[in-house]
């Protein structure tokens, strides 16, 4: 169980660490609004992060949050858009989230077999970050429902595409 939140808290940190980047370099029309919008994003996270950290630590373990940490537990690739549009970003990081929360849903359900506490508390991470999905996806979404990055298999052909 401590490697599952591990592996959980090493990507709550890199997912903090994108989202600041996106909030850094997110450039043109609606740029005041997505940069806004991200920072209660990023606080969140972090606490996130630090409630598995707590959990971990809780439950015997000793919880790691350094840099070689999220390298050595990354199954992903790096955020990889620099200086671009709102739309472009967040293109990329509906993809970026669609990736953590089918692994928060895949811990979640690993986890479940073994601790209903810890299960409950990536249950309520994951419908918050859903949330924030949400508010990405109404930034991208046309008056149908449809967002143009879907079917995209990289951040930059969901960004090239939702640009």
């Amino acid at each position: 169980m401590a490697g599952i939140l591990q592996e959980r808290l090493s990507a709550l940190n890199d997912l903090h660490l994108t989202l600041k980047h996106i909030h850094w370099n997110v450039v043109g029309a609606n740029f005041i609004g997505v940069h806004e919008m991200i920072d209660p994003q990023v606080e969140l996270v972090r606490g996130y992060a630090d409630t598995l950290a707590e959990r971990i630590a809780t439950l015997g373990s000793s919880p790691n949050g350094t840099a070689k940490a999220i390298e050595a537990d990354r199954s992903w690739s790096d955020y990889s858009i620099g200086r671009d549009t709102a739309q472009a970003h967040l293109g990329a990081l509906d993809l970026v989230y669609d990736g953590f929360i089918t692994s928060h849903r895949n811990a979640i359900e690993k986890i479940g077999e073994l601790d209903p506490i810890t299960e409950d508390v990536l249950i309520g991470q994951t419908a918050e970050l859903e949330k924030f999905q949400w508010f990405v996806r109404a930034h991208l979404e046309s008056y149908t429902g449809e967002l143009k990055h879907s079917g995209a298999s990289g951040e930059k052909e969901a960004a090239d595409a939702a640009r």
